[in-house]
């Protein structure tokens, strides 16, 4: 076969067809995944992985569903790691700093090595949004955390032991309750769906071809 590529997979080296994602390239090898597999598309966050490539001493952290395979490649996936996620109810707290420092106390003792940002997955400034919500800056620390997907690779590199993907979605839950403008077309759009409004619209979809469905799709109007 052309174009194959030497992989170790916990250790024991395998040879794959290139352009393989990380997680293919496991099956091909003849592991069956039951768990750490999540979505098997992209960017949940359950298939957190660490690699190096042969000869070269920087260690790099990816999502094995997709990140593709190397020459060279040492693979190790990251089992769950042990955040620290405490438990509140959103109705009894207010985006104030204090309940911040009350619930992840363990934020102020970042050094500002960057570590977590150069671990991320999704390439975020996770020291940034930090920062942001050492300050109680909820709103800067839910936009900078956004795209987070609680892989947990930065806390898995972190000093100071900082649970950095639950301390951002606190954050946009406060920003969520409390700070972002209230939504109204979506509460109305909510009451509709209740209402019963599309239901002969969605039965009627439902009764299409597919390739009919994929162009309604292609073509539909984006709401502004």
């Amino acid at each position: 076969m052309e174009n194959m590529v030497n992989v170790y997979l916990f250790g024991k080296k395998y040879t794959v067809p290139a352009g393989l994602t990380i997680m293919t390239a496991m099956e091909y090898a003849g592991y069956e995944l039951v768990r750490g597999c999540g979505c098997r598309n992209g960017f949940c966050g359950a298939c957190a992985t660490i690699y190096r490539i042969k000869d070269k001493q920087e260690l790099h952290a990816c999502l094995a569903c997709q990140t593709e395979v190397q020459e060279g490649m040492y693979v190790a996936t990251l089992p769950f790691f042990p955040l620290v996620k405490q438990v509140y109810n959103i109705e009894n707290i207010k985006p104030t700093e204090q309940i911040m420092m009350q619930l992840y106390p363990e934020i102020y003792a970042c050094i500002g090595c960057n570590a977590c940002t150069k671990a991320c997955t999704q390439e975020l400034n996770v020291m940034q949004y930090i920062a942001y919500a050492q300050r109680g800056e909820y709103a800067k620390c839910a936009e900078e955390s956004f795209d987070c997907v609680m892989c947990g690779v930065c806390s898995s590199r972190c000093p100071a032991g900082i649970s950095h993907p639950q301390v951002a979605m606190l954050a946009r839950r406060l920003n969520g309750k409390y700070i972002a403008p209230e939504c109204g077309h979506l509460a109305d759009r909510v009451n509709e769906i209740s209402e019963g409004k599309f239901e002969s619209l969605i039965e009627d979809l439902m009764q299409k071809p597919i390739e009919e469905i994929k162009e309604l799709y292609n073509t539909r109007e984006i709401e502004k």
